[in-house]
């Protein structure tokens, strides 16, 4: 006679099988909240070594800081005038006059010449050099100057806007003279070179010879 096993009324378990699964799933729980955790600790130590670096750098700075306005404070008022003087004859010879003729080359229209460039000021900006010109060109048509203006805008380097307009003086001359305000920023600094340094003019300069 053939026995018959009835799985509805003994239904085949597994006892050990779950235990097994729930252990696995236990471990790696486990590892994976060490390794979070672990993970945090050295997060949280060098972002501490991090933060100790800048406070160490800020309070380097307020010392520097302060040691410079105490020096300044010491100087007489012709020691900082001469001071700033040197400052500024540093940053002149930093600055390529032969860059700005050549970058002026690049906006100027075939209707416009340059008649005057009067430098006010150079200075440096972090590590790019800005000099504030006061530019006079000569033009027949007011349309090319805005034009240029526009054009000059454009390049990222020049920022100009049109300060006074007269009409040329002089027998058989014609158009007008326009000036504008420049201020003017090289895309890099170049070191300055003997052709540079001979450009070095902080009064009115011509170079009609440009158009």
């Amino acid at each position: 006679m053939t026995n018959r096993l009835n799985l509805a009324s003994r239904p085949f378990t597994n006892r050990v099988l779950p235990w097994v699964v729930t252990a696995v799933v236990v471990f790696f729980s486990l590892l994976a909240m060490v390794f979070i955790a672990r993970s945090s600790h050295d997060s949280s130590v060098k972002a501490r070594v991090v933060q100790d670096e800048i406070d160490k750098l800020s309070q380097e700075e307020l010392a520097l800081a302060a040691e410079a306005q105490k020096i300044k404070n010491s100087l007489t008022p012709e020691q900082q005038l001469l001071l700033k003087s040197a400052h500024e004859l540093v940053d002149r010879k930093r600055f390529s006059w032969s860059l700005l003729f050549a970058d002026l080359e690049g906006v100027l229209p075939q209707t416009v010449r340059v008649a005057r460039i009067a430098v006010r000021k150079v200075h440096s900006e972090g590590d790019r050099m800005v000099a504030n010109l006061e530019l006079t060109v000569i033009a027949t048509s007011p349309t090319a100057v805005t034009d240029m203006i526009a054009d000059m805008d454009k390049q990222g380097i020049f920022q100009a806007e049109l300060h006074t307009v007269s009409l040329q003086k002089g027998r058989g001359e014609s158009g007008s003279e326009y000036e504008l305000l420049v201020q003017y920023t090289p895309p890099r600094s170049f070191a300055s070179t003997p052709d540079a340094r001979a450009s070095n003019d902080h009064s009115t300069t011509a170079i009609g010879g440009i158009r």
